[in-house]
């Protein structure tokens, strides 16, 4: 049972402090928290930093890092006797293929990618300098809260995690909840495969999103905001870090916390990072209630991504109605991920709701003759370049039956067996779920078997359930997950019936 007082917040901190799950370290947090050993245990198998800490060099497996040439490193690790592990997608597909060392440092066989050029009518512009001044911050305490909740809403800022909600809702509801302790968390835990945008406004912008964060806590009225950070974006902490340390003059006694992730993929999830925040296996919750109403320990919780803050100043500098004019069918700007086969992966900030043809081409063209993409991760499926016009926005996608999702966009040209790329995404799935609900748990299984076996005997008989198990995912997982970790396998045999024989 647990003690009254019980730290279990610490137990993840303590569990990276220790070295891992190593012999004797549950018994000895246990000691130190408060917390059950056989609790301690739990929390730290859920976690893949802290359950394996001798996984030697962490290799990605990631859909690009695959089409890279992920398996020859593999193969060239085992030959030279070095320790390694498949892991999960490593957020630096712009660098296929990667791996990271026993110090969770990046080894790369690739170059870092592009952003766009510095351009400053563009509201996060990679390319440009830093501006560590807050000026916007300044601004919005001068305009009032009122006057910046109307900017927000003028500008129509969607949630730029994936849900695509609208941000001014979010703010408005946690700043008018009674319970006076209110906080602010910014999911940083960017761990969908083909995504590293957060990662670089991370390093190239880190003063962006701090200043974004406490126009946030401002108006949300929290005197304490936590950046919840990937466990595997080592360089990306230290930049945020160096960061909040130098804007201390300008936060006005606002509390920056730094959290880091400890390898799981579903703390992607909001109510699942809140869990993980607190100490627990990071799964996720029934909502209602929302974060807005009982987030972090209970409280009124305003939660938004990085890219999301990270448009949040120069709505204040600039106006709600400059931001939304950036779009094409939807407002504003937005950063989108490329990589996969493309002359130049990186990430491109362009009008939300540009067409395949047009990121292409900002990323200096395709590589051989294009044949799939994936226009928002790996829960978005795949789309036959018969859809290279469709705008990439929210409700574009949706209706061509894929999602926008985090705009992970990757290309496949006509080398990639779809059916391989399939088993790929379906392998990942089946790794990160979570494991609480069982149609996710036993449905990911299922699905990964299910194209290995086709994989092995080409037998289209093989593929005959996939649309039911699918139906059995969507309608009875609590979260997104289990709701989308179909998608890549359905849609590959929607889109390419030629690669798997039928």
């Amino acid at each position: 049972m647990e003690r009254k007082g019980a730290q279990r917040q610490r137990i993840l901190d303590l569990l990276e402090h220790h070295g891992g799950l190593r012999p004797g370290v549950a018994a000895t947090i246990s000691e130190q928290t408060g917390v059950p050993e056989a609790d301690i245990y739990g929390v730290a198998t859920f976690y893949t930093l802290v359950n394996r800490p001798d996984a030697g060099v962490r290799v990605c497996q990631g859909l690009t890092c695959k089409l890279a040439g992920a398996d020859a490193r593999i193969a060239e690790l085992a030959q030279l006797g070095t320790p390694h592990t498949p892991v999960s997608c490593l957020g630096q597909c712009d660098r296929a293929p990667v791996a990271l060392d026993p110090e969770l440092e990046l080894v790369s066989w690739g170059q870092r990618g592009a952003v766009t050029p510095d351009d400053p009518e563009l509201p996060m512009n990679l390319g440009g300098a830093d501006d560590a001044s807050y000026a916007a911050l300044s601004r919005a305490r001068e305009m009032g809260a009122e006057a910046v909740l109307d900017a927000l809403k003028e500008s129509g800022l969607q949630g730029r995690g994936g849900a695509g909600f609208p941000a001014h809702i979010k703010w408005n509801a946690v700043r008018h909840e009674e319970e006076p302790t209110h906080y602010v968390v910014v999911n940083a835990d960017e761990s969908e495969p083909g995504t590293f945008k957060d990662r670089e406004v991370l390093l190239r912008r880190p003063h962006l999103l701090v200043e974004g964060t406490a126009i946030a806590a401002w108006y949300a009225k929290a005197d304490v905001a936590y950046i919840y950070i990937r466990g595997e974006f080592t360089d990306a902490r230290r930049s945020i870090e160096a960061a909040i340390e130098a804007a201390q003059p300008h936060l006005d006694g606002l509390d920056v916390r730094i959290a880091v992730g400890h390898g799981a993929y579903i703390c992607g999830e909001e109510t699942a990072l809140l869990e993980a925040l607190e100490g627990k296996r990071g799964m996720p919750r029934h909502k209602p209630p929302f974060p807005t109403q009982q987030g972090l320990w209970g409280k009124p919780t305003l939660m938004n991504n990085v890219e999301t803050l990270a448009c949040v100043p120069a709505i204040v500098m600039r106006g709600g109605a400059w931001f939304s004019s950036l779009g094409r069918n939807e407002p504003g700007s937005k950063l989108y991920c490329l990589s996969g086969h493309v002359q130049r992966p990186g990430v491109y900030e362009l009008p939300l709701g540009v067409t395949l043809d047009e990121l292409v081409a900002a990323g200096g063209g395709y590589v051989g003759t294009p044949k799939a993409f994936s226009p928002g991760g790996a829960s978005s499926g795949f789309l036959p370049m018969s859809s290279r016009d469709v705008p990439l926005d929210f409700k574009s996608l949706a209706a061509a039956g894929s999602m926008l999702g985090s705009a992970g966009v990757v290309v496949l040209n006509d080398t990639v067996d779809m059916g391989l790329a399939a088993k790929w995404q379906q392998v990942f799935f089946e790794d990160e779920s979570c494991g609480q609900c069982a149609p996710c748990r036993i449905g990911c299984s299922i699905q990964r078997q299910t194209v290995d076996r086709w994989l092995d005997s080409r037998d289209p008989s093989m593929l005959e359930h996939v649309a039911d198990v699918h139906w059995e995912m969507e309608e009875g997982s609590i979260c997104g997950l289990g709701m989308t970790a179909s998608a890549p396998l359905r849609s590959a045999m929607q889109h390419f019936p030629e690669d798997f024989g039928t």
